[in-house]
């Protein structure tokens, strides 16, 4: 995994658009977005194997969207709120603006 992180890494841009690309951390991303939450609680809430929340945590906080607490021997996670929660506003805002009539995929 860490040479991956290393490839990727040579364009920041990639780097972090591919975090926000990915349909299961934008679904952490959303769930962080309301509260800080361990993987347990997240696996349990997204009905995701803990592996793959973990797996996808690790990469959003390498980009430190996301950022970490022990407590106790749990580790909550939240988002990072000072730089990807305006980012997530702005998007909202041009989506809305500029992406109209647009239906998503599911």
């Amino acid at each position: 995994m860490v040479k991956k992180i290393k490839k990727i890494a040579q364009n920041p841009y990639h780097l972090f658009f591919k975090n926000l690309a990915n349909p299961l951390k934008i679904k952490i991303i959303t769930k962080l977005k309301e509260k800080p939450l361990a993987v347990k609680n997240l696996a349990k809430e997204l009905n995701e194997e803990q592996s793959k929340i973990s797996h996808a945590l690790y990469l959003l906080k390498h980009c430190s969207i996301v950022n970490s607490k022990e407590k106790g021997r749990t580790r909550i996670y939240k988002l990072n709120k000072k730089t990807i929660l305006p980012i997530l506003k702005i998007i909202d805002k041009h989506r809305i603006q500029f992406c109209k009539g647009i239906k998503e995929k599911n």
